[in-house]
């Protein structure tokens, strides 16, 4: 529906979003703000030119997600406003860049692997992944860091058993991710040699399962390239966003995910005297969790679109804010509170609309089941340092601790 009238509110003003490192689990507070006084919001970001739309509330960022008038693939190209001084994905083939119908065969030939069956499959080997990395926290004795032991190492195993790596290659891969996802200004030269190796990892991965396919997501990948379903580039970048996304993210969510169990104790308890709680736990803490700083890839609205009383003009830059959706008290009662019985509405954490997060299975999957390990090795885990000394990371697009030191 186009609009031909005028604006339905005044000229937002344009607010400076610096998205600067917060404390541990702490909210945004610019994001609090214009959730509370202005959801639908004018903002810069610290990178690129122009200024864009910022939206908050949790109708309208369903709203804005699923509405084909906004579209993806119209940023390419574009210099916009932006968090990183580098794409962290390819934008000439990536799913993150494109708007149906091509991206509805893609995303068609990646789900294949992305199914419950494949979860079903890959559960066992993450167990005994998770089992025998808190084996070695066990030998090495209290205290210690778990992220070092566990959600650093399990969630990169994990995504390289997926894609069709062998499982203990995960060190060799690991380093590359930090620099994908980093928005230090310094560090752009880093952040295309990361993605260059990664690329160069992942072409030799595809080539391998093109003369020996398994059950992997780069089986599938290869088969279709080798088909003419989808391109060389199209697969090499399908494998990378998969990569990131399933490794680095995973990281970073699950740790934030264990310390707000150990920094809420009387939570930490229930899901031990009562572990079938553990699904339900995982979906508020992937609500409750900010798990990203600032927000991610925008989108061009390419008519005149009203959104929360606001007339977003053709050609305008768009950005959803999902953590702050996930916040919107009119969805989320007390929105602060960790709540295992939430009932009601789905958050927004692996987004909505064509491009919800492929992975989302497999995320859920991998936190269950370091939850469960964790709690079912050691009944007993807590900090091993002060809640406010957990130092987290610096610098990156995706929050989470850096160390997470625990005691048992």
């Amino acid at each position: 529906m186009s609009f031909d009238t005028e604006p339905a509110a005044p000229a937002a003003r344009v607010r400076h979003w610096p998205v600067d490192d917060l404390p541990a689990l702490e909210p945004d507070p610019f994001l609090d703000e214009v959730l509370r006084d202005e959801p639908v919001a004018r903002i810069t970001l610290p990178y690129g030119s122009g200024d864009a739309w910022l939206v908050t509330r949790y109708e309208d960022v369903r709203f804005v997600t699923s509405d084909p008038r906004f579209s993806r693939a119209g940023i390419v190209g574009r210099a916009v406003t932006s968090m990183a001084p580098v794409a962290v994905a390819s934008q000439s083939a990536g799913l993150q860049y494109i708007d149906p119908p091509r991206h509805t065969r893609l995303r068609r030939v990646v789900a294949r692997a992305f199914t419950a069956r494949g979860m079903d499959r890959l559960r066992p080997p993450a167990e005994r992944t998770a089992h025998r990395m808190l084996d070695g926290m066990e030998q090495a004795g209290p205290p210690a860091d778990l992220m070092e032991h566990l959600h650093t190492p399990f969630p990169i195993a994990v995504v390289c058993f997926f894609l069709g790596a062998d499982e203990d290659d995960w060190r060799d891969w690991a380093g590359n991710s930090e620099a994908l996802l980093s928005k230090d200004p310094d560090g752009g030269d880093r952040n295309r040699a990361a993605r260059e190796a990664t690329r160069a990892r992942v072409v030799g991965l595809l080539a391998r399962r093109r003369e020996d396919p398994r059950e992997d997501l780069a089986s599938v990948l290869a088969g279709a390239a080798a088909s003419g379903e989808i391109s060389d580039d199209e697969a090499v970048s399908l494998a990378m966003a998969v990569y990131v996304s399933g490794g680095h993210a995973v990281r970073n969510n699950s740790g934030s995910m264990m310390y707000a169990l150990l920094t809420h104790p009387g939570h930490l308890d229930r899901l031990r005297r009562d572990p079938a709680l553990v699904p339900k736990a995982v979906e508020e803490l992937y609500r409750f969790v900010p798990h990203r700083n600032g927000v991610g890839i925008p989108r061009i609205a390419t008519e005149d679109v009203e959104v929360g009383g606001r007339l977003i003009r053709a050609g305008d830059v768009v950005y959803n804010a999902y953590v702050a959706a996930n916040r919107d008290p009119s969805v989320f009662p007390d929105p602060d509170v960790l709540d295992f019985t939430r009932d009601g509405a789905g958050h927004l954490a692996f987004g909505h609309g064509p491009h919800f997060c492929l992975a989302a299975l497999m995320a859920r999957m991998e936190a269950e089941v370091m939850i469960r390990a964790v709690l079912g090795r050691f009944p007993r885990l807590r900090l091993a340092v002060a809640a406010e000394d957990v130092e987290f990371q610096r610098e990156g697009l995706i929050r989470g601790p850096r160390i997470l030191p625990v005691t048992w």
